[in-house]
């Protein structure tokens, strides 16, 4: 499932040229529903608080997990970044184990990989 906050075009323009990034959460398969609802009404509620910088989320299932992904526009403005982190721990109620991952989509460009070699933010 994706949801966007601007056209498909404009997503797939700032993935490309690398200046954005992805936070990425890892999901146990029986909370994939309530987290997804959850994050979907924190953006259409604009909870995150951060203007246009959210460009979207995707969920994606796997065997034994839910990978949920939700993407903004400047990796480089860190400051940002952590008012998403920090929004995203707020709205899904996550527990204070989860690991949020974050990966700059200049990284997944050099290393052709979406999940792998992330950086792990833990604070």
């Amino acid at each position: 499932a994706v949801v966007s906050t601007q056209s498909r075009e404009a997503v797939v323009s700032t993935q490309s040229t690398g200046h954005g990034g992805t936070w990425i959460i890892r999901v146990r398969k029986n909370l994939i529903s309530k987290v997804w609802e959850l994050l979907v009404l924190a953006m259409l509620g604009e909870q995150f608080m951060v203007g246009p910088e959210i460009c979207g989320a995707r969920l994606s299932v796997r065997w034994n997990e839910g990978l949920l992904s939700l993407w903004n526009r400047n990796a480089a403005d860190q400051k940002t970044c952590i008012r998403i982190r920090d929004t995203l721990k707020r709205v899904l109620q996550l527990p204070p184990h989860t690991k949020l991952e974050y990966k700059a989509h200049s990284e997944s460009i050099r290393d052709r990989t979406s999940y792998q070699y992330t950086r792990v933010i833990t604070d």
